[in-house]
């Protein structure tokens, strides 16, 4: 197995754990304890933070499902075009439950220094959940 299909399948497992059941320390494997992650927030996240993150996500939507569409791994660096889906059955973000079904999408994109992920930014269309939510309308009046 080259080092790109190695980092493709190590992604995809972490992925699968943390999004998938929940198990946010299998991403010890994959992300530095340096780890930042770049979005939409001006500060980026730490490892902590990230994985507290991604509790507070599945509590609110415990039917989530994360799915990688692709992954493209070139020497230090990944792309990961994803997508998730869920129901809205607990408060998010101190938005009480809607038991609306909600679907987003965005990229992820990934710096590894040896075998872990020391960086990422990720891009992704918070209106479409917002939206989704009812929160906000976007579109036509």
């Amino acid at each position: 197995m080259s080092h790109a299909e190695t980092r493709r399948a190590r992604t995809e497992k972490a992925w699968a754990a943390a999004w998938g059941q929940g198990d946010v320390d299998a991403l010890d494997d994959l992300l530095s304890p340096a780890y930042l992650r770049h979005g939409n927030d001006p500060h980026p996240q730490d490892l902590t933070a990230f994985k507290a993150a991604v509790v507070s996500t599945r509590a609110a939507f415990p039917d989530l499902v994360t799915t990688i569409d692709d992954i493209v791994v070139e020497g230090d660096k990944a792309a990961i075009r994803w997508r998730s889906s869920g129901t809205h059955t607990n408060s998010f973000l101190g938005v009480p439950a809607t038991t609306r079904r909600v679907d987003v999408s965005g990229a992820t994109f990934a710096r590894f220094e040896g075998d872990q992920i020391v960086e990422e930014y990720v891009t992704w269309d918070p209106r479409a959940l917002l939206s989704a939510l009812g929160i906000i309308r976007v579109g036509q009046d």
